[in-house]
């Protein structure tokens, strides 16, 4: 299971999700499969973590909806800046 992090190309949007496959999970919300993601698309992956099971990505998912871990992706946004 991977805990992946997605940011809009155009808006001030993150989302996070669990999936087996971020590269899938990234073309399906970039193709509209999902209400949320399709009002922010294009979406670009900008994080990605692999975990042994579900519950434990469960478990990071919700760190990073948490406050904390909302501090933390804007450190992963303004890494993956740097490094383009």
């Amino acid at each position: 299971m991977y805990i992946y992090i997605l940011k809009s190309s155009k808006f001030a949007k993150t989302y996070v999700g669990i999936t087996d496959d971020p590269i899938r999970r990234l073309m399906e919300h970039n193709s509209g499969d999902s209400s949320f993601t399709n009002k922010f698309k294009p979406w670009v992956l900008i994080y990605k973590e692999e975990l042994l099971n579900r519950i434990e990505a469960r478990r990071r998912e919700k760190y990073f909806k948490s406050a904390a871990g909302r501090k933390k992706i804007k450190k992963i946004i303004y890494s993956a800046i740097a490094q383009w």
